[in-house]
């Protein structure tokens, strides 16, 4: 019988790890190194259905009376946090899953967070539906979904009441976009309009400060401000706004730069210009 309190040599230890290194490489190397095999992207959703994720988005959508939502999968821990109690008892069919079962839908590089609802996508609303808001989003042509999502997640901080986007050459609703927006997507009116240089004409009409944001431009955003309505526009990473939108907008501003770097992403950009504005309507 071998003594386990006999002192361990040197010369002991050095066998030990030799015989685990041999064992590690007849398995194909130590367990605590191999490295997750990604798992890609399953088929799209069906047509007319967009798929959303996460816990703030999803808490979202199931607290917005205007999303139908047909179809859960959740796992049991997601469905605590969700405060989900009964899934029989949810108006549409809901599945409790493994985690597992969620990659092989988004893929494994998606923050799922544990959860994943099937649902038909927000309707865009008309310009003429605007409301009485005082503040609201235009974008041109901006087409990153992350963009986009942080975009939208600022808009709901500062209390915008819309955001503004043309039909072409905008992300259309999903996952990425949604779980960029951490849940905004579900409190914001979004307008889609086919021409932007007649939307920002008919803003004028309603006594709307049309404001491009521009690096070039010949006022300070702080100074620019006039009215009691404004629509901060914002062009894409890059091109900018285009010609016509620079020509129509009511105004042409920039923000400042101290620092070595004189632009920022168009989501910062906006959230910076979100903040100037709403300070300028609460005085």
């Amino acid at each position: 019988m071998s003594n386990d309190n006999t002192p361990k040599t040197a010369k002991d230890t050095h066998y030990a790890k030799l015989r685990r290194a041999h064992r590690d490489e007849k398995a194909g190397g130590a367990p605590a190194f191999r490295p997750r095999q990604p798992v890609p992207q399953g088929e799209n959703a069906a047509d007319g259905l967009v798929r959303l994720y996460g816990l703030h988005t999803v808490r979202a959508a199931l607290d917005n009376p205007r999303r139908r939502i047909r179809k859960m999968l959740v796992t049991r821990n997601a469905a605590e946090r969700l405060a989900i109690a009964d899934l029989a008892a949810l108006p549409f069919k809901a599945e409790l899953v493994e985690p597992k079962d969620i990659d092989k839908i988004t893929g494994s590089d998606a923050v799922h967070q544990g959860v994943l609802i099937e649902a038909e996508p927000l309707k865009p609303k008309r310009l003429d539906a605007l409301g009485d808001t005082k503040l609201v989003l235009v974008l041109d042509q901006v087409t990153d979904p992350h963009n986009v999502g942080a975009i939208l997640r600022s808009a709901v901080a500062f209390g915008a009441g819309a955001l503004i986007t043309t039909a072409r050459h905008s992300p259309q609703e999903s996952g990425v976009l949604a779980k960029s927006a951490s849940g905004a997507l579900e409190h914001i009116d979004q307008i889609e309009v086919k021409n932007l240089a007649d939307a920002l004409g008919q803003l004028h009409e309603a006594g709307f400060q049309t404001i491009g944001l521009d690096s070039d431009g010949p006022a300070e955003l702080e100074t620019s401000f006039s009215g009691e309505k404004i629509a901060l526009v914002l062009g894409a990473e890059g091109k900018g706004l285009r010609q016509k939108t620079r020509e129509t907008v009511t105004t042409l501003a920039r923000l400042d730069m101290l620092g070595a770097i004189r632009s920022l992403n168009v989501s910062n950009a906006a959230a910076v210009s979100l903040y100037a504005a709403r300070k300028f309507l609460g005085k």
